[in-house]
């Protein structure tokens, strides 16, 4: 890795704001993101100067070196926002603040503390039956095709693609499924990690809050077989606020990222002519499908992010102490260097999608998600074999986000189901 820590000539000006920085933003990142990651990458070499929301200067790391140096070496590249230098720049309603904002929660923890909690989660996590979970995954995704199958016709992503694993989730931690309360919960975690017009976010958010809060504690009184009682029971010794935050967090992190996979694979499956002939009732291709999208569509395109500890040198870059840094994880996944010939091979499984190092998705997260966008796909291909897009390809539009690659919607046919 001593590549990624030299550097190339001269280094730029230390201000990230720099002539010659990238405005994070555009219809490209919608269109073909990969083929402008490819352009700055170019222009700009493997650590580019960007600007985000309000013209804040940002650093954006594209090598997959680069960043596998930078989540591997948390010495230098802390994870508490609270280091950044441009947070007398920050206005009050700046639109990334719920993402960089201090939160007391294991997204912002550092060495000790993060290994307490994180090791927290894990072992929660670890405690959860995968063919269970399988089970559950079934029968959640059985009754949301239920729901639309008699119609022909129906809109995945909000309908099936990001529903299921909001289900999932909230079964995993011990919400009763099919209960009203919990459907009023997972309608609450939709509004909060992705409004539509006339929604209100914050109070969404407010409201996942409360609930959590009161899940802790009824399982405080009666704990179970779940992922929150088993946080409960932790010789850690967590209080029940830090539980709550760490609940969200992955909660939010099962549930979007997930649904998103869970749609960028169907969306391969159904437009891609390697698959096509094998969607039909076909588990061979769904696995393929999977890595794939992890590796060219991933459902987290950049991370935000890690703040350097002190001055140092990346990619060439003189990275300033408390300059912001983004993951690119979407270039790092494609970066030429790894994929000289442009190809992926769908066998290999080192992508950084799941991030990378100490503050990567916890062992046995990537594992359950896995599960539940296996199950989601692989149950919905056996129910509707002759699924096909209602639109036309180039009809298909993507999240307006360069932080997550997921369609708007994903309208499909099929023959409608005889009750």
């Amino acid at each position: 890795m001593s590549d990624t820590t030299s550097s190339v000539g001269m280094p730029p000006s230390g201000c990230p704001a720099h002539p010659g920085a990238v405005r994070l933003g555009g219809l490209e990142y919608q269109r073909t993101p990969s083929q402008l990651y490819r352009t700055i990458r170019r222009e700009q070499g493997s650590v580019a100067p960007v600007l985000l929301d309000g013209d804040i200067p940002a650093w954006l790391v594209l090598g997959y070196p680069e960043v596998s140096y930078v989540t591997g070496h948390d010495e230098l590249f802390a994870r508490d926002s609270r280091r950044w230098n441009q947070w007398p720049n920050i206005p009050p309603d700046w639109p990334l603040l719920p993402f960089v904002g201090y939160q007391p929660s294991v997204l912002f923890t550092e060495g000790q503390e993060h290994q307490r909690r994180a090791g927290v989660i894990t072992q929660a996590l670890e405690g959860v039956d995968q063919f269970e979970l399988t089970r559950e995954c079934q029968l959640i995704a059985e009754q949301l095709i239920a729901s639309f199958s008699g119609s022909g016709e129906a809109e995945l992503m909000s309908m099936y693609a990001h529903a299921l694993p909001a289900r999932a989730v909230l079964w995993m931690c011990g919400m009763p499924q099919g209960s009203a309360d919990t459907e009023r919960l997972v309608d609450d975690l939709r509004i909060s990690l992705d409004a539509g017009e006339g929604d209100d976010p914050v109070a969404a958010y407010a409201r996942v809050g409360e609930r959590i809060m009161r899940l802790v504690k009824e399982k405080r009184d009666r704990p179970g077989p779940d992922v929150t009682s088993r946080m409960l029971l932790d010789p850690a010794g967590l209080s029940d606020d830090e539980i709550v935050q760490d609940l969200i967090s992955v909660i939010a992190a099962a549930q979007q990222p997930t649904g998103n996979w869970i749609g960028n694979t169907l969306r391969l499956l159904l437009t891609d002519e390697r698959f096509a002939v094998n969607v039909s009732g076909g588990r061979v291709s769904v696995g393929e499908a999977l890595n794939e999208v992890l590796w060219l569509d991933t459902p987290t395109q950049n991370f935000i992010g890690r703040w350097a500890v002190r001055d140092t040198q990346l990619g060439g870059r003189l990275i300033r102490e408390g300059d912001c840094l983004i993951l690119g994880l979407a270039a790092a996944n494609t970066d030429p260097q790894i994929w000289p010939e442009s190809h992926v091979g769908a066998e290999n499984s080192a992508h950084l999608s799941f991030s990378n190092g100490e503050h990567r998705c916890p062992y046995p997260a990537p594992l359950l998600a896995d599960v539940m966008a296996r199950t989601a796909v692989e149950t919905l291909l056996e129910h509707l074999p002759d699924l096909v897009l209602g639109v036309e390809t180039d009809e298909l539009t993507w999240r307006p986000s360069i932080w997550m690659r997921g369609l708007t919607s994903l309208p499909v046919r099929f023959t409608p189901s005889v009750r």
